[in-house]
């Protein structure tokens, strides 16, 4: 799946989010209502589309505000107990 969504064993519906994805983050200002259109074929609601961008926007900020400012990132045992905590637990600590 990392390497390439295209051969990865999931259904032509996420294929299709990917593909709207990638022409999301590499070209958002080529994206037409013939892009959306194909993304509703594949059966994703406008709801779906909008939170997809909306993620994907947001971690494109974060990760620019992160390497810009010099954050530095986590330890690796960091993002695993923070996994197995969301896994778990969610989001929330309640």
């Amino acid at each position: 799946m990392l390497e390439d969504y295209r051969t990865a064993p999931i259904d032509d519906a996420q294929k299709a989010l990917f593909a709207f994805i990638e022409k999301m983050n590499a070209q958002s200002n080529q994206i037409r209502r013939e892009d959306v259109d194909r993304v509703r074929a594949a059966g994703w609601s406008d709801e779906a589309i909008y939170d997809a961008i909306t993620v994907c926007a947001l971690f494109k900020f974060y990760n620019a505000w992160i390497d810009a400012t010099g954050v530095h990132d986590l330890p690796a045992g960091a993002y695993e107990m923070s996994g197995k905590r969301m896994a778990a637990q969610g989001y929330s600590r309640s």
